[in-house]
């Protein structure tokens, strides 16, 4: 069962490589993602090293990252207001 995963893991990833390369529109999308993405990272960073929220520590990790790239700073808010609830 294990290796039909990977072989559908495989086949699917080969195919979107194929759909990626062969549509010179995604190439700005991708870049466009990846400028947001690290844009992201980068402000996480700098509110977690230079305490701007005292008391929160937003980790670092692809669920945090993902949801500042998808939601912005209300993406941020959003994370310090679910950790100054929850924990």
């Amino acid at each position: 069962m294990k290796w039909v995963w990977s072989a559908m893991l495989a086949v699917s990833s080969l195919l979107l490589i194929a759909i990626v390369v062969r549509q010179r529109i995604s190439w700005a999308w991708f870049s466009r993602f990846a400028l947001h993405l690290t844009a992201a990272a980068v402000v996480l960073y700098l509110l977690n090293s230079l305490s701007v929220i005292p008391g929160v520590q937003i980790p670092l990790n692809p669920t945090t990252i993902g949801t500042v790239v998808v939601l912005g700073i209300p993406g941020v808010a959003l994370i310090a207001g679910l950790q100054a609830v929850l924990f």
